[in-house]
C-alpha cells in the first residue's frame, strides 16, 4: 500500500518518529498475543524515548505543579492554629470526594475524546479531529452544568454521608463550605479539562502545561491572601482555600478557551463555522467514554466506602490518612504523565495501522516509568516523615504517616506500570476491561478488605492501606495480562474506520 500523504492543514502538530513511517497494510491490524517487537528499519531506541519524553515531560510538569498546588492547599490550611488545622485538613480531604465523583463522568468522556483525536492525528485528518473537539465540548458543557446543580443541591448531604457520624461538626461545616464554593467553578473547570484532553490527543502537552502552571500560580497567591487575610484580603480560612482554587481554575478556563479559539492551532473551535451534531463521532466518544465512566464511578464508590471506614477512626487518623493520600497522589503524577503519552502514541499508532509502533511505544514508556517509580519510591522511604511534617506538626500524624508512606514507596513500580498500560488500552479504545478490573479490585477488594480490616479486625489505619495495596497489586496483574493478550489491537472506532484524507 502506498504511503498516505498528509493533507494541507492549519496549525502545527508535534512531530514524532511515527510520522515518517508508511501506513500499515489494510487488514494488517489483528489481535495477537503481544511479545517482543523489533524496531522498524531506520528507527532507533533513542528516537522512541525522545517521542515519549517530548509528550510526557510537559504533562509531567503540569500534573506535578497542579498536585503541588493541591498539597499547598492542604499544607496552608493545616497550619491554621490548634485543632482548627487538623479539622481543616480533614475537611478539604472530605470535600474532594464528592467533587471527584461528579468529575468522573466528565473525565470519562474526555478519555474518549483523547483516543479519537489521537487516531485522527495518526491518520492526518484534521477536519475529523476538530469535529471531535466540537462534539466533546457540547457534551461536556451540558453534563457539567447538570452536575454543578447536583453538587450545589446535594453537596451537604454527601459530606454528612461520608462523615458517617464520626467526624466533628467543625470539620463537616468546613467541608460543606469548601465543596459549595468549588461547585460554582465546576463548569469552567470541566470545559478546560476537555480542551486539555483534545490537545493531548494531538500530542500538544506543552500548551496545557503553560496555562495550568499559570493557573496554579494564581491559586497559590490567592491561597496566601484569602486563607490568612494578607494584602488587605479577608481572612477566610478553608473558604479562602476553596475560593483561591476556583480563581485558578477560571484562569485556566480563559486561557484554554483562547487556545482552542485560535485558528493557528491544529485543532480549533470557530463560531463562524457551521456546527452540526455528528451522530457517529458523538457515538464513538460515548461508547469509549461510558465504560471508563463506569470504571471511575466504581473507583469513586470504592473510595467513598474506603473513606467511611477511615473516618470511623476520628479526625486525627483521618487527617493522617488524607495527608498520605495527598502525598501518594504526587507519586501518581509520573505514572499519569507517562500514561498520557502512552494514550496519545497508542492512538496515533493504531490510526496509522502500526501495531508494531503501538507496542514499542508502550514498552519504552514502561521502561521510563520504572526508572521514575524507583526514584520516587526511594524519596518516600527515606524522607516520608519529613514530608508529612510539612503538613502538620502533630507527632501522631508524623509518626503514623511516615510508616504509611513506606507502604506507598513499595507500590511505586507496580502503580506506574498499571497507569501506563491502562493508558495504552484507553488509547486503543479498550475501556471496558479496565472498567471490569476497577469494579473488582477497587469496589470489591479494596472496599471489603478496608471495612474488614479497619472496622472488624481492629487494624486501624494500617488496615485501610493494606486493602489499598491488595487492590493495586491485583490491578497490576489483570491490566498486564489484558495488554499482553493483544485484544486491544482490533478495537474498532467507527468514525476512524478508514484513513480518508482531506482534499487540498
Amino acid at each position: 500500500m502506498a504511503e498516505v500523504k498528509e493533507a494541507p492543514s492549519r496549525g502545527k502538530i508535534v512531530p514524532i518518529t511515527l510520522d515518517r513511517l508508511p501506513y500499515g497494510e489494510e487488514g494488517s491490524v489483528k489481535a495477537a498475543k503481544i511479545g517482543k517487537t523489533a524496531l522498524p528499519e531506520g528507527v532507533s531506541h533513542r528516537e522512541m524515548y525522545g517521542d515519549i519524553v517530548k509528550i510526557a515531560w510537559p504533562s509531567f510538569v503540569e500534573l506535578v505543579l497542579t498536585q503541588l498546588t493541591s498539597m499547598a492547599d492542604q499544607i496552608m490550611v493545616g497550619q491554621l492554629a490548634g485543632s482548627k488545622g487538623v479539622a481543616a485538613l480533614a475537611a478539604v480531604g472530605l470535600a474532594t470526594q464528592p467533587k471527584f465523583l461528579l468529575m468522573t463522568m466528565i473525565q470519562a468522556m474526555n478519555i474518549g475524546s483523547t483516543a479519537m483525536v489521537a487516531r485522527f492525528r495518526g491518520q492526518l485528518n484534521q477536519a475529523k479531529a476538530n469535529q471531535v473537539l466540537k462534539q466533546a465540548l457540547l457534551l461536556n458543557a451540558v453534563m457539567s452544568t447538570f452536575f454543578m446543580v447536583v453538587g450545589l443541591t446535594c453537596g451537604e448531604w454527601m459530606i454528612n454521608f461520608l462523615g458517617g457520624g464520626n467526624i466533628s461538626a467543625e470539620t463537616l461545616g468546613y467541608a460543606a463550605t469548601y465543596l459549595r464554593i468549588q461547585m460554582y467553578g465546576f463548569v469552567p473547570l470541566c470545559i478546560a479539562f476537555t480542551c486539555t484532553a483534545t490537545l493531548r490527543g494531538i500530542g500538544d502537552t506543552r500548551t496545557p502545561m503553560i496555562y495550568n502552571t499559570l493557573a496554579n500560580v494564581f491559586n497559590l497567591f490567592f491561597n496566601y491572601c484569602l486563607i490568612y487575610g494578607h494584602f488587605g484580603f479577608p481572612e477566610m480560612d478553608v473558604a479562602g482555600a476553596s475560593l483561591a482554587t476556583v480563581i485558578g481554575q477560571m484562569v485556566a478556563f480563559v486561557m484554554a478557551s483562547a487556545t482552542i479559539l485560535s485558528k493557528k492551532r491544529y485543532i480549533y473551535f470557530s463560531f463562524k463555522e457551521k456546527f452540526n451534531y455528528d451522530k457517529v463521532i458523538m457515538g464513538d466518544v460515548v461508547n469509549i467514554g461510558i465504560p471508563s465512566m463506569i470504571e471511575q464511578l466504581f473507583m469513586r464508590a470504592g473510595m467513598i466506602i474506603f473513606t467511611r471506614a477511615v473516618t470511623g477512626l476520628g479526625d486525627t487518623m483521618y487527617a493522617t490518612h488524607q495527608v498520605c493520600l495527598n502525598i501518594q497522589q504526587m507519586s501518581f503524577m509520573t505514572g499519569n504523565a507517562f500514561a498520557n503519552a502512552s494514550t496519545t502514541l497508542m492512538g496515533q499508532s493504531l490510526g496509522k495501522r502500526r501495531q508494531d509502533m503501538a507496542n514499542l511505544y508502550s514498552s519504552h514508556t514502561r521502561q521510563l516509568g520504572l526508572i521514575t517509580a524507583v526514584f520516587f519510591g526511594l524519596v518516600l522511604a527515606l524522607f516520608g516523615r519529613n514530608i508529612v511534617g510539612i503538613y502538620n506538626d502533630t507527632q501522631e500524624i508524623i509518626d503514623t504517616g511516615g510508616k504509611v508512606l513506606l507502604m506507598v514507596a513499595f507500590m511505586q513500580p507496580f502503580q506506574n506500570s498499571t497507569f501506563i498500560l491502562a493508558g495504552a488500552l484507553r488509547g486503543a479504545g479498550d475501556t471496558r476491561f479496565p472498567a471490569l478490573v476497577t469494579f473488582f479490585s477497587v469496589f470489591i477488594v479494596r472496599s471489603v478488605f478496608s471495612v474488614l480490616l479497619v472496622t472488624y479486625l481492629g487494624f486501624g489505619l494500617w488496615g485501610a492501606w493494606i486493602a489499598l495495596i491488595l487492590d493495586q497489586l491485583l490491578r497490576f496483574v489483570l491490566i498486564s495480562m489484558r495488554y499482553r493478550s493483544g485484544k486491544w489491537v482490533s478495537i474498532r472506532i467507527n468514525a476512524s474506520a478508514a484513513p480518508k484524507q482531506e482534499k487540498a
